[in-house]
């Protein structure tokens, strides 16, 4: 008999079968391993995670589901999940398996019970072990049957040991990698991030398989990314080429060159984690590139991943490289998730509904060059949800560059380094830590494992004095300033510079300021930014105050942070709200950028109406940098005579990281324990371990002892969850009409793509109360919301008033 594992969406209602499915999967997720050395180890979740579908009870449910869809059997109502992770369970986790065999078991049946939600605990913080709930306890119909059919018609008792030993292999050349370079310390964690990656790579392979299924689409032959990163690296060379042919070159461009030659010979050098501390201004972009290229090309890397740590400046960043390689369609920007997540659990059953085809389409990161950001990063890490982690496994055989990396959010700290350990150590990635203002990894507990000698860039002090372009005037130590007083003061500079760039710590005094500004200065163009802006909103913007500096016409930019990472614009004078040291260095960056005088003018002040009180992080960097604005008051030499040098830059992180010490490891307050609790204690250190052993006198008998599930429900890169939604903002108006009309995955994965840059995020608070006012549209059984066009304003982008002008075409 043959079993049902998908029926397709379509007139004739043809059938996947079980085993093509379960055999596809494997290949696909061989596919995925062969990076990280563990082909077997995925390619044996690919071959089992659907076992629990060949039984004539799912068969009927299935048939049932399609038969009557207005009146289906209850979603879920047949487990299909467990079956797999038990069959494994049985067969190699008992007192006459070698520990190789039980840790396959643990890691592979963790994920294949999971497939449909999210890893399940080991070891729980109630001291309960959900994986060993599923695998050892539950009791599954027909489980003699479905053993039978796959040693019969899928894979022979003697093929499937023969694979589990090839898979105990890669296992044992793991664990044997760790001991061999005196890396203990790394085991719990690794064991972990190894379960994280054989997850995503099944998740990956399931629904990459059941979208060929119900497209008829085969695997596409393989894109030889070798020969296009040697395509690019022509392209950007004859690039750099033209800069340096330019009539006249200043020292800058002088230094610029030497830097961006740096990096091409940095690229021959073997896989490891490097930082290119290259000053603001100085061609970071570019040389990071040049690097990139020259490192894929002589190692043979599949993917150039950049982490950018905000969504507002993807699009400047890969508008930059997608001018160079002219090839957008292998450049991907990834924004923001702009579909929510639903429950997945146990209700995918074989037929396509539209959540599941709107999961489907989630793109998977299938670019050889792919441009995100630090949350997304982190969130394929640690956050549940199958749409995070499918991207995950992308990671192995890569280069991945993090622009301002010193925007790592300070709880997940420690976890971002642990993070980027794995990743070098193991999957063979190569890190580049980008930013004018390197930041104190290596200083706290769990430390960023880099070499002394890593910085590409050699004699960064005298490249910095040479990038010197702007002086820093303290106007914040004296007094305190309100909105009225900060209008009067840039009016007051508007006699000396033609320009300004005015940037505040929130939104609120942002949008007050622009306000008091319009009324004052009738002859300046004011623009206000937020990222209440979406994307495309923003650039438009940006571009619109570049074209007036250009043509030196009179103008002033309000603004909060978002333009201080990676945003290539220059004013005559910057007014920064007093902050962190390493915001005050970005902002001034956007400060004299290209040298156009001797010296530019940054101006620090204290805005006595910003409330910062619940931004814990604003108000400590706030604090170390007024006291060492005094400590210069006090004597000029010291922190090396200068707030932007290096000297400074090291006081500070040290100082920051130092006062927020509790919070690196991400403390998780209702529970009482903190992520790396959850995630990698060592045996003697599980504190949940010993509890558990204390209340039952003995462990559970798992190598695997982590909370792996509670961590990532836990697991917020931003305490205020955000959501995604769509605006109605130029062509966002008519991506909002087309998804009422796609026609197949491929046109809808298209659209979710470009709606990325049409989409802004909310808080709860703010989603809340657009409900309450009926301001949303939501598509998709709820996975995508729009916003009316009344509540997005032209000047300030999401109007919660909604107040804006209703436009013709609403009628």
């Amino acid at each position: 008999m043959e079993f049902i594992a998908h029926i397709r969406n379509s007139e004739n209602k043809e059938i996947q079968s079980v085993k093509d499915h379960l055999l596809e999967a494997k290949s696909l997720a061989e596919e995925y391993g062969t990076p990280l050395g563990i082909k077997h180890l995925t390619g044996l979740a690919g071959l089992l995670h659907d076992l629990g579908k060949a039984t004539n009870q799912f068969k009927d449910y299935i048939t049932e589901a399609v038969n009557n869809p207005n009146n289906p059997p209850k979603r879920g109502s047949v487990d299909h999940s467990t079956a797999g992770g038990k069959f494994l369970y049985d067969l190699y986790h008992n007192e006459n398996n070698n520990p190789f065999q039980k840790l396959i078991a643990e890691i592979v049946g963790n994920a294949i019970i999971s497939h449909h939600s999210y890893l399940q605990d080991f070891l729980s913080p109630r001291l309960e072990s959900n994986y060993l709930k599923r695998v050892k306890e539950k009791e599954i119909q027909n489980y003699p049957e479905i053993k039978e059919y796959f040693f019969n018609q899928v894979m022979s008792e003697e093929a499937l040991d023969e694979y589990v030993g090839k898979a105990c292999e890669e296992v044992r050349k793991f664990v044997n990698k760790i001991t061999s370079h005196n890396k203990e310390g790394y085991s719990e964690a690794h064991l972990m991030y190894l379960t994280k990656f054989v997850f995503s790579a099944l998740i990956d392979a399931d629904r990459t398989n059941t979208r060929q299924f119900e497209e008829k689409s085969t695997q596409t032959n393989k894109l030889d990314t070798v020969e296009l990163f040697k395509a690019y690296y022509s392209k950007l060379m004859d690039k750099l080429v033209t800069f340096e042919n330019k009539t006249s070159s200043t020292r800058i461009d002088d230094l610029r060159k030497q830097m961006s030659e740096q990096c091409e010979a940095w690229g021959y050098k073997e896989s490891g984690i490097y930082t290119l501390s290259i000053p603001t201004g100085g061609g970071k972009t570019l040389s990071s590139f040049r690097y990139a290229l020259r490192h894929a090309i002589e190692h043979n890397k599949k993917k150039i991943i950049y982490i950018v740590p905000f969504t507002t400046i993807i699009e400047q960043n890969a508008q930059e490289i997608k001018k160079i390689v002219k090839d957008d369609e292998h450049v991907l920007e990834h924004h923001s998730n702009v579909i929510s997540e639903f429950d997945d659990s146990e209700d995918f059953d074989g037929t396509m509904s539209m959540r599941e085809k709107v999961n489907l389409a989630k793109d998977n990161w299938d670019t050889p060059i792919v441009f995100s950001t630090m949350v997304q990063f982190l969130d394929q890490f640690y956050a549940s949800g199958a749409r995070n982690i499918r991207r995950l496994h992308n990671f192995a055989d890569s280069i991945i560059i993090f622009d301002e990396v010193q925007k790592v959010p300070t709880q997940c700290v420690s976890l971002f380094n642990e993070a980027l350990n794995y990743l070098n150590f193991h999957c063979n990635t190569s890190i580049l830590l980008c930013t004018a203002t390197q930041p104190a990894l290596d200083y706290v507990k769990h430390k960023l494992d880099i070499n002394p000698e890593a910085e590409i860039i050699s004699d960064i002090d005298e490249v910095n004095k040479q990038f010197k372009r702007v002086e820093i005037i303290d106007k914040a130590t004296k007094n305190k300033m309100n909105t009225k007083d900060l209008s009067h003061f840039i009016l007051e500079n508007t006699e000396k510079f033609n320009n300004q760039l005015v940037i505040l710590n929130t939104k609120k005094v942002v949008k007050e300021l622009y306000k008091e500004l319009n009324e004052l200065l009738e002859d300046y163009a004011i623009y206000h930014l937020s990222t209440s802006m979406c994307a495309t909103h923003r650039t438009e913007i940006l571009n619109e105050v570049k074209l007036k500096l250009e043509n030196k016409e009179k103008v002033i930019c309000v603004t909060t942070q978002l333009i201080e990472a990676g945003v290539d614009i220059s004013f005559e004078c910057v007014i920064r709200s007093l902050s962190g040291l390493d915001s005050i260095a970005q902002a001034a960056g956007r400060c004299n950028r290209h040298a156009e005088k001797d010296i530019g003018k940054v101006f620090l002040v204290d805005h006595g109406e910003e409330t910062t009180k619940f931004l814990k992080e604003i108000e400590v960097g706030k604090d170390i940098t007024s006291k060492m604005l005094k400590d210069l008051i006090s004597n000029s030499k010291n922190h090396g005579g200068d707030l932007l040098s290096k000297q400074a830059m090291n006081f500070f992180f040290k100082n920051f990281y130092s006062k927020l010490a509790p919070n690196l490891e991400y403390p998780i307050r209702d529970i009482g324990y903190s992520q790396i609790d959850l995630l990698m204690k060592r045996v003697q250190e599980n504190e949940i371990l010993q509890e558990y052993k204390s209340k039952h006198g003995k462990i559970p008998g798992l190598f695997n002892n982590n909370s792996i599930g509670t961590a990532a429900k836990k697991f917020n890169v931003i305490n205020n969850d955000t959501t995604s939604i769509l605006v109605p903002y130029g062509y966002g108006k008519e991506i909002i009409k087309e998804l009422n009309g796609f026609e197949t995955l491929s046109e809808l994965s298209n659209l979710f793509k470009q709606a990325q840059l049409f989409s802004v995020n909310l808080y709860s608070h703010e989603l809340k109360q657009l409900i309450q006012e009926d301001a949303l549209v939501d598509y998709f059984e709820g996975a995508v919301l729009a916003l009316k066009e009344s509540y997005y304003s032209n000047k300030y982008g999401l109007n919660l008033e909604g107040e804006e002008e209703l436009s013709f075409n609403m009628f």
